[in-house]
């Protein structure tokens, strides 16, 4: 993990990063409320590291991690909802020796109020390690008793961070009022070029309440990016340095002044470098996002 004990602090964390990244390593971001800082592409694992205990799809997906990690690591999210993802994430890390470039992340998803804590013993066990990095309310389920847990599991030391989630457009009503009456420290929603609701009130909000906000479903589970292979390309992207839709997309998402991570999830390792390059080099200004917005609207 990230250096926990700096992060419990509520100090900024450093990346310990391998040698061969240093020199390329793309500007961080922070978390507004302790000023841990993460990489801006992180590493979604919903169907794609949900593979069972096929040996060869495990040691694939621990494929796609090492790239991930050699690359510069940061935020990998998982949530008890994602079938078998949490124990793939653990076969990854200890066959990777446990780098200390991932910012764990995972989420407590039960109807049952107090299971709570049971589940996040659970979930730390599957990972293989001894707290999260960041542990969120998973699509809002039974969230005021879990946001007690999670506040007191915070002050007690076991988690860094506490977060919210919801994923499809759905809930804003209910995201923005707990963002308003509670202090957590991430959000994570849906949020990309086809699916740009978060703009109207979420983002902006995040913005005045030092939340960190993270994007979900930054392909639109890779439908979006299949629907756009194969059409020009804004006329931006020369200037900043891609080729590429998927890199675009990313680019757009995390250029965004509220966004902190998109965590993209892939089950191909040239998919991982693709997006980490997402993160480094020329970001879209504000112009540049309305054209791109533009010429997606063309197509």
């Amino acid at each position: 993990m990230f250096s926990r004990r700096t992060l419990l602090k509520g100090a900024a964390a450093s990346l310990v990063l391998p040698g061969s990244v240093l020199a390329d390593r793309a500007p961080m971001r922070s978390i507004p409320s302790t000023g841990a800082q993460v990489p801006a592409i992180g590493l979604g694992s919903w169907i794609t590291f949900n593979v069972g205990n096929d040996p060869v799809l495990l040691d694939a997906s621990a494929e796609v991690m090492a790239a991930f990690v050699e690359d510069g690591g940061g935020m990998i999210d998982s949530s008890p909802m994602y079938g078998s993802s949490q124990d793939t994430i653990g076969y990854g890390l200890q066959k990777l020796g446990h780098p200390q470039n991932v910012f764990s992340t995972d989420k407590v998803w039960t109807s049952a109020e107090d299971e709570g804590r049971a589940q996040i013993a659970k979930s730390s066990a599957n990972w293989g390690i001894e707290a999260f990095d960041l542990m969120q309310v998973h699509n809002l389920v039974s969230w005021e008793a879990h946001l007690e847990t999670l506040f007191a599991m915070k002050e007690e030391g076991q988690i860094a961070h506490v977060g919210l989630t919801t994923s499809h457009g759905r809930r804003h009503d209910l995201l923005e009022r707990v963002m308003r009456d509670y202090p957590v420290d991430t959000v994570q929603l849906t949020y990309n070029l086809a699916d740009r609701a978060a703009e109207e009130r979420l983002l902006p909000l995040a913005r005045e309440k030092g939340i960190a906000v993270i994007a979900n479903r930054p392909f639109q589970g890779g439908g979006l990016a299949r629907a756009l292979e194969g059409r020009p390309l804004p006329d931006v992207a020369g200037a900043l340095g891609v080729d590429n839709w998927p890199e675009v997309l990313l680019k757009f998402i995390i250029s965004h002044p509220a966004l902190t991570v998109a965590i993209p999830a892939t089950t191909k390792v040239a998919h991982v470098r693709q997006n980490k390059a997402a993160e480094r080099g020329p970001m879209p200004d504000a112009e540049m996002r309305r054209r791109i917005v533009s010429h997606f609207r063309s197509l």
